[in-house]
């Protein structure tokens, strides 16, 4: 008596799943040969031998992605002349050996009609599809069906792409994402193995392409993993279990489970990535459909910074970029694109990271600045930061960085892998910095605040000890480096006291003091606290953790002399009147305009001496900005009625422009106060602004200053910030006497000294209308909600 069919397969399946030199995806062929071999032979028993019936595969069978476990995804095509009743037949006679196989099965019958149509409104349906396979029967069933889905999904997919992607934003909300996670999903998880079907997909649709790199080999060592936890727990499972993580990595031939994660991880952050700039290009080329623009390839370029430029929605490398010569160009591209919040262009990346030489042991100073203004990005830097680790540039810029890529965090308050939660903090901190006196430091703080975690030791003392030469690295000041390396030491001190010990015992107000110092530095640990706590989760950072640690912290600026002023007072002359000393060749001489324009280190010191009057710095910033120079820094003094004016100022693009001509249009400009022509054009011509940056801050210093009423301003740095910021002052008749300006990377920290026009402090009313006055002014200017 003959063997039945499915007793030979159910033994050659356990022959082939017992072979253990055998896994991953190997396997996974192998056992999709063998089931299709079956099944072929099952269908002729049913019937499936006459013209306008076909048996099928789709989904991850179709694919040829059997793990152990996986279900049978099976179709029973029929053509139109085909009555359903016969069909119908067949398959029963069809399901029911595999039913008695025990193997899982999932299964439809459908007309080739039918089955476009369900592909039609079911986007899970069409995926499938996508990947049909031939295993028995009428071979142009499939071959009909596969062309009639693809053209009617290439037909809709204005409509159906944004249906897609929100079907994936809700699949990735329920099972998290795959980098960070200590116990993800290999399947629906984001940067899984159905984000790899939907890309693909995407690349069907004709709308855009997906990245290709490194993704075939991704899925393959997903395949391997998700084998290996078939065969360890002997059931269909894609979630990776903590108490599976050993048995998986053993079968894989992994040291432990640490290492599984990692390996895991950097598959979900190659994923991830690719995700993300797909979807970035399919909105990019629908907004383009729907406005009618040129289609994606033959954009223009428009220019982001120096050798950078937009193209397609991508920052590239200008025509004139020479990576071999520019250690910085890195850094500059990443500041460019996160500031305008769009991905790096692949090819841009392997470029940079195959050409670009490192950059010295102490950074030059632009270096730094693009840093911090990467830094200081908010949301966008993660996907950068992310698209440069892919390309090892993290790893140049950052020594170590190897040890915390992809590390496991067994706490389960954090959401996300140690190097992932680093450069969220920073995403949190970024957000708090107009708390604070100095935002720079603490960026530079919430990157490096674990940077000592996988040493072995207190990640704490370690991390202190390895953020002092990184900070050198970055071009830091030695006292600026003290305030880090403090930060870093003890960037757990005020939450574990504040939820540990009593904030009303002196002793504990006075641990705090001792170990911050000054206010300034409380301001900070303050602050990265919250950024640390919130990056790592919802779980750490409770509302009544927060108002503890408020609470504690406020206690302690108390003890340490109150709220911090920000900025020393300068020296003012009371009021400004002409010196009765001075002979009156004198004084027509200082009615005179001199403006001295020098080289700098990467840009111009614009020294401007003029005789005081309202709207001047509104002026001199305008004409600066209108040469599309980025100021820096500037500081503004008044004394006796004349004017003296230092200014910082570098090139957005290229070099800088040649003294003479900054000094001659400074001139023309001076001569013709208060037209803000030159600015908007400048404005015009630059790219829209991203909208997510935080408002400006308008704060009125009160008891800065006796002289003088002082005003600061903080602002997400931009072209035009300054010059708005003083027209608005010069519209109330105001006079800026002193002017105290800062980048700090990102962020710009104005500080005006302003007097009325009877050379005496504004009345607290009219300072108060005045605040309000910059911060509609600087609200409604859109140079001054995105990057310069």
């Amino acid at each position: 008596m003959p063997t039945p069919i499915g007793d030979s397969y159910t033994d050659l399946r356990a022959a082939l799943l017992a072979r253990t030199p055998m896994s991953g995806p190997a396997r996974s062929r192998a056992l999709s040969r063998l089931t299709d071999g079956w099944l072929a032979e099952l269908a002729v028993d049913s019937g499936v031998t006459v013209g306008g019936v076909e048996l099928v595969a789709v989904g991850g069978y179709g694919r040829a992605e059997l793990s152990p476990y996986s279900d049978l995804d099976l179709v029973l095509l029929h053509s139109s002349e085909t009555p359903d009743d016969y069909a119908a037949m067949i398959a029963e006679r069809l399901w029911y050996p595999i039913w008695d196989s025990s193997v899982r099965l999932d299964h439809a019958m459908r007309s080739v009609g039918g089955a476009r149509q369900v592909a039609r409104v079911d986007l899970a349906d069409l995926l499938g599809v996508l990947d049909i396979r031939h295993i028995a029967g009428d071979p142009e069933l499939a071959v009909t069906l596969r062309r009639r889905v693809l053209g009617d999904w290439r037909a809709d997919a204005d409509r159906r792409l944004p249906e897609l992607l929100e079907m994936c934003r809700r699949r990735w909300e329920r099972s998290g994402d795959l980098a960070f996670a200590t116990t993800g999903d290999l399947k629906n998880s984001r940067g899984g193995l159905r984000d790899m079907v939907v890309m693909r997909a995407v690349a069907a649709s004709w709308v855009a392409d997906c990245p290709h790199q490194g993704l075939e080999e991704a899925r393959f060592d997903l395949l391997a993993v998700r084998d290996a936890m078939h065969t360890v727990t002997g059931r269909a499972t894609d979630r990776l279990q903590l108490q599976d993580q050993d048995a998986v990595a053993a079968r894989l031939g992994l040291a432990d489970r640490d290492d599984l994660l990692r390996m895991v991880s950097a598959i979900g952050r190659r994923v991830g990535h690719a995700v993300d700039l797909t979807w970035h290009r399919v909105k990019r080329a629908l907004d383009g459909r729907a406005v009618g623009a040129a289609p994606v390839g033959r954009a223009d370029r428009h220019p982001l910074a120096h050798d950078v430029v937009e193209q397609d929605g991508e920052a590239t490398l200008a025509k004139s970029a020479d990576p071999a010569g520019d250690p910085a160009l890195p850094l500059r591209v990443a500041a460019a694109a996160a500031q305008a919040g769009i991905p790096i262009g692949p090819a841009t990346l392997a470029r940079l990271a195959r050409l670009c030489p490192p950059l010295p042991e102490r950074w030059p100073a632009t270096a730094g600045a693009e840093f911090l203004r990467l830094l200081g990005a908010g949301g966008p830097l993660v996907g950068v930061w992310e698209s440069m680790d892919q390309v090892g540039l993290i790893s140049s810029l950052l020594p170590g960085w190897e040890r915390l890529r992809s590390m496991p965090q067994r706490d389960p308050v954090h959401a996300y892998t140690v190097d992932r939660h680093l450069v969220q903090t920073v995403v949190e901190a970024a957000a708090l910095v107009r708390r604070v006196v100095r935002p720079d430091l603490l960026l530079i703080a919430a990157l490096l605040h674990d940077i000592g975690k996988g040493t072995g030791r207190d990640h704490s003392v370690a991390g202190a000890e390895l953020a002092g030469p990184l900070c050198r690295r970055f071009g830091l000041a030695e006292p600026d480096i003290e305030v880090v390396v403090t930060l870093v030491r003890h960037h757990l001190l005020l939450a574990e006291t504040a939820t540990r010990r009593d904030p009303d015992d002196p002793a504990t107000v006075a641990l705090i003091a001792e170990a911050v110092g000054t206010v300034g530095v409380l301001d900070l640990l303050q602050a990265l606290t919250e950024a640390d706590a919130l990056a790592a989760g919802p779980a750490a950072w409770t509302s009544w953790k927060a108002q503890q640690v408020a609470t504690l912290a406020a206690r302690t600026r108390a003890a340490l002399g109150g709220w911090r002023s920000a900025e020393p007072e300068p020296q003012l002359d009371p009021e400004p009147q002409p010196d009765p000393e001075l002979g009156p060749e004198l004084r027509a001489a200082g009615t005179e305009l001199t403006v001295q324009v020098h080289p700098a280190a990467d840009g111009l010191t614009v020294v401007v001496e003029a005789p005081d009057r309202v709207g001047l710095l509104a002026d001199i910033a305008g004409a600066l900005t209108a040469q599309r120079l980025s100021i820096r820094s500037a500081t503004v003094r008044t004394d006796r009625g004349r004017a003296v004016q230092t200014w910082q100022a570098e090139p957005e693009f290229g070099d800088p422009p040649e003294p003479s001509t900054v000094r001659a249009l400074l001139v023309a400009a001076l001569a013709e106060p208060g037209n803000p022509g030159p600015v908007r054009r400048r404005s015009a011509a630059q790219r829209p602004a991203r909208k997510d940056f935080a408002a400006p801050e308008v704060l009125v210093i009160d008891g800065a200053s006796e002289m003088a009423t002082v005003v600061e301003i903080r602002a997400h740095d931009a072209a035009g910030l300054l010059h708005t910021a003083a027209r608005a002052v010069a519209a109330t008749g105001a006079t800026v006497v002193t002017a105290l300006v800062h980048t700090w990377g990102a962020e710009a920290v104005d500080v005006l000294y302003l007097r009325g026009a009877n050379g005496r402090p504004l009345p607290s009313q009219a300072a108060e209308r005045l605040a309000t006055l910059l911060r509609a002014a600087l609200a409604a200017d859109g140079s001054a909600a995105g990057p310069g």
